[in-house]
């Protein structure tokens, strides 16, 4: 049996102890669960399994299961004429992993609406560590040879964490996220998270759910032999 070095053991120690008391409705809605540790692979791995996402590493790493969870509706969403339209005048194409880190970086990149990031150095290496293992995946979108829009998560069973999206061009992100709705759907996924609710995210159809809620539909999802 493999040895869980202490610090890890601990952090996930809070975390089972921050969960028991979300059922038992003790947890506040912010859903800070755990403060420290560091990102290894294996715990996020381990963190994502249980509903819990990292968010930020300075001054401390940070571990959060909010009330209410943010989420796209699989089955019913509908991507608008405007988009379709705006698609096809376009001439963008769409990847998958075709540049995991590049996505990333992007994504990190400072913009007027968000002068700062939280996708630090670690956060870099960790989530492409990730993707080496199969277990995170980025969707492109290209104009020409110039990426232009993309998003990056986390991948499990049925469930896709959306960690992060940028754009280049109006309407790339939302573009991003429509060819990952249908990628996800094509592949059985059951469950899309988009963590905590924000007006772009309402604007692009994201809706809330309940913790009890989201942590359920999350073991149901995490069930399936699905790959993405």
């Amino acid at each position: 049996m493999p040895i869980i070095p202490r610090w890890r053991s601990a952090i996930l120690d809070q975390m089972r102890r921050k969960l028991g008391a979300a059922e038992s409705a003790e947890l506040p809605d912010d859903g800070l669960v755990a403060v420290g540790g560091a990102l290894h692979p294996d715990l996020l791995e381990q963190a994502y399994r249980m509903g819990i996402f990292p968010w930020s590493s300075e001054p401390a790493l940070t571990w959060w299961c909010p009330d209410p969870r943010a989420i796209f509706e699989l089955a019913s969403f509908r991507q608008p004429r405007s988009l379709r339209k705006r698609i096809r005048q376009s001439g963008w194409t769409f990847h998958l992993d075709r540049d995991f880190e590049g996505t990333i970086r992007r994504c990190a990149e400072p913009t007027a609406d968000r002068p700062s990031t939280w996708i630090t150095e670690d956060f870099v290496a960790s989530y492409c560590e990730l993707h080496q293992r199969g277990k995170a995946h980025s969707v492109e979108v290209c104009e020409g040879e110039e990426v232009v829009g993309g998003l990056y998560g986390v991948s499990m069973g049925g469930f896709f964490g959306g960690e992060s999206m940028f754009r280049r061009r109006d309407d790339a992100s939302k573009a991003a996220l429509a060819h990952l709705i249908s990628h996800l759907l094509s592949r059985g996924f059951t469950l899309l998270d988009a963590q905590v609710m924000n007006p772009h995210l309402a604007n692009l159809g994201a809706i809330e759910i309940s913790r009890a809620e989201f942590l359920r539909r999350l073991r149901e999802a995490l069930a399936l032999p699905h790959t993405f």
